[in-house]
């Protein structure tokens, strides 16, 4: 993907429009007449990465950063671990993320203050899901129990009566498909979430292809975008997305995964063969790491700031100013 996007100055990258706030920015993007890809990331460096890559607007994914932190994806890291992630995804890019909030990671009042929190570093929006807690990643496994319809809209309630920027998004994400229940069931979980102030709907599933996506937005009114996942049915295109009505695409651990086969890759080659020389030609450089981050910046920062002598302002006579 290529941007048109420039880099700023400092540690930031992409180009946010001044008058719009975060959540202001990933409401245009999810109502575009092209499906807004949202790749999914996992720390600063891959923030920065997939922004400088072309992407408008960044996933927080609550698996790739349990995963990066060697936990699994079941609420074994706290919310304080997961936002702290997400602060250096915020502080290095200048484009919308949308974090992974899980279930909430309880009640209403934790969720709350999971959105207030998140809003407070910059997020533009959460998603929260409709499974128990503690929950269980949606792709591992079969006991995927949803909570009640209406506890889970007083969540989505207390989170967008909490919220203080008007244009923060609060996501509402149904596994009514991965607890293996009808379309229905998904419509009808979805539909009682936007009535309880969702600004958006993520329709999961775990098929093979967009089947059950498609079903439901054909049902679906469109009285807010749909967000899918599409990890499992990865061979629909977008414009096919597109036709169907979809407004947000998360590309949710593509990037992690490609990181992790890496990783390995050179771990197992360089304990093989005893040298790192044959590694070389396949990872980056440090020039590359260097060029990303904004080390030349820096030194430039560095002739300036580093030592400075004001001009002087006033003469000072007799010990007094004139």
């Amino acid at each position: 993907m290529t941007t048109s996007e420039e880099t700023g100055p400092g540690p930031t990258t992409g180009q946010r429009p001044s008058s719009m706030s975060p959540g202001d920015q990933l409401r245009r993007l999810l109502v575009d007449d092209t499906p807004c890809v949202l790749m999914g990331v996992h720390d600063g460096l891959s923030a920065r990465i997939a922004v400088e890559e072309g992407f408008r607007a960044l996933w927080a994914s609550g698996l790739c950063i349990s995963t990066a932190l060697g936990v699994r994806d079941s609420d074994e890291a706290s919310w304080t671990q997961l936002l702290n992630s997400v602060e250096s995804m915020v502080d290095n890019t200048r484009v919308p993320v949308l974090v992974d909030g899980d279930t909430g990671h309880g009640n209403f009042n934790t969720a709350r203050r999971f959105a207030s929190r998140a809003e407070r570093i910059g997020a533009a929006g959460v998603c929260f899901e409709d499974k128990t807690f503690p929950k269980m990643n949606s792709f591992f496994g079969v006991g995927h129990e949803l909570v009640p319809i209406a506890e889970f809209c007083g969540k989505i309630k207390a989170c967008k009566d909490g919220q203080q920027d008007p244009g923060f998004v609060v996501v509402a994400r149904t596994e009514a498909f991965i607890a293996g229940q009808p379309v229905e069931e998904a419509v009808a979980r979805a539909e009682a979430y936007a009535a309880a102030g969702a600004d958006a709907i993520f329709v999961h599933s775990r098929q093979p292809t967009a089947v059950e996506i498609a079903a439901f937005s054909a049902r679906w009114h469109g009285r807010v975008p749909i967000v899918i996942a599409p990890t499992t049915y990865h061979r629909t295109t977008l414009d096919e997305f597109r036709q169907i009505g979809v407004g947000g695409v998360i590309w949710a651990n593509q990037s992690m995964r490609a990181a992790f086969s890496a990783m390995r890759k050179a771990c197992r080659d360089m304990r093989s063969s005893g040298v790192i020389s044959g590694v070389e030609e396949e990872i980056a450089s440090l020039k590359e790491v260097f060029a990303l981050l904004g080390y030349e910046d820096l030194e430039r920062e560095e002739r300036r700031y580093a030592s400075f002598d004001p001009p002087v302002l006033s003469t000072v006579t007799g010990g007094n100013a004139p």
